[in-house]
């Protein structure tokens, strides 16, 4: 029944359907753009994903950031800027090897950062990775081998898939300079500061290198998409995660978000008629097993280590006002027998 609890008026399985809802729009996000990186070119992607995404989260959220950036501009901008170009890289990355590999290998080697992290972790915050991510690393890095393998006879990654891999490590900068960065900052500001940062780096990088799209020519479809990658996979899917991390366990959330890379391989299987081979699905089940091991496990054994020495602690205090009751006892005998 402690799951039917009810918070701020939902119930705690509606924060969970929430995480579920954000990781499955992610998850049709990939499908979404690998759909449209042939006629809109990556870093274009990014821009125009992130400058309207940015706009837009600004405008809903005016008067809470507004009064978060009066009181510290510096810092906020400093920061976001920092982690806006993280997350141009590490999206800029993620579309580009779209256009070399499936939505399926990329739904599931993007989700690698979340066993990048402890090791990149180990660099930058000098915490040692435990033994729960040593396995998930060798979980994975079997699993990126099959996929490697893909029925095909001998090991070979596609650019695309390097590429794409690149972008997880970018993402692994993202997430432990967004963890660094957000005590004393509002997390709303630097949203839209990044958000702002990483598509301005994106009009620019496309500007430089790519084509310029020939907005009056794009179809239907383009523009649908290009809708949904900036409203849905960016606002919405953001709305959502921020609002129920803060009301689910850790561990069960890690595991909710980490659905994403499920639901990128069965959209594109159903929508883009992708047909993985039985090695690569293994590989997708040794990821995502690591995934869980890394994420989740850890989280679990800190939960039962810290009920266990709650019981304990409980168990020595009941053991301590037993002693001063039998003590109080034996005085008032002895006082008796007096």
């Amino acid at each position: 029944m402690l799951s039917q609890i009810r918070q701020n008026g939902l119930p705690s399985w509606a924060y969970k359907a929430a995480l579920l809802l954000a990781a499955a729009i992610w998850g049709m996000g990939t499908v979404v753009i690998k759909s449209t990186v042939d006629e809109f070119p990556p870093a274009w992607i990014v821009g125009v994903r992130f400058t309207f995404a940015g706009i837009i989260l600004g405008i809903a959220t005016a008067p809470r950031i507004s009064r978060a950036f009066a009181r510290n501009k510096r810092g906020h901008l400093r920061d976001g800027a920092v982690l806006g170009v993280f997350l141009f890289l590490s999206y800029w990355f993620n579309s580009t090897g779209l256009t070399d590999t499936t939505a399926s290998n990329s739904s599931f080697l993007t989700t690698l950062y979340c066993v990048i992290i402890p090791f990149l972790g180990w660099i930058i915050i000098r915490k040692r990775p435990t033994r729960y991510n040593i396995a998930a690393a060798i979980l994975c890095v079997t699993g990126v081998g099959c996929v490697a393998y893909a029925g095909i006879g001998e090991f070979s990654l596609r650019f695309g898939d390097f590429i794409t891999l690149a972008s997880a490590l970018w993402l692994s900068f993202h997430v432990l300079y967004t963890a660094k960065y957000a005590p004393g900052r509002s997390m709303m500001l630097l949203t839209v500061i990044q958000f702002i940062v990483a598509g301005l780096l994106g009009l620019i990088t496309g500007l430089i290198t790519e084509p310029v799209p020939n907005f009056s020519q794009l179809g239907a479809d383009t523009w649908m998409s290009l809708i949904y990658i900036t409203v849905f996979a960016s606002c919405v899917a953001l709305g959502l995660q921020n609002a129920a991390v803060a009301r689910v366990d850790p561990a069960q959330a890690a595991l909710f978000l980490a659905t994403e890379s499920v639901f990128g391989v069965t959209f594109s299987i159903l929508l883009l008629g992708e047909a993985p081979a039985i090695s690569t699905y293994l590989g997708f089940a040794l990821i995502f097993v690591g995934i869980v091991v890394s994420e989740y496990l850890p989280l679990r054994a800190e939960k039962i280590a810290a009920q266990k020495a709650g019981a304990a602690a409980e168990a020595a205090a009941l053991d301590c006002k037993r002693a001063e009751t039998q003590a109080t006892d034996l005085e008032e005998a002895d006082a008796f027998m007096r």
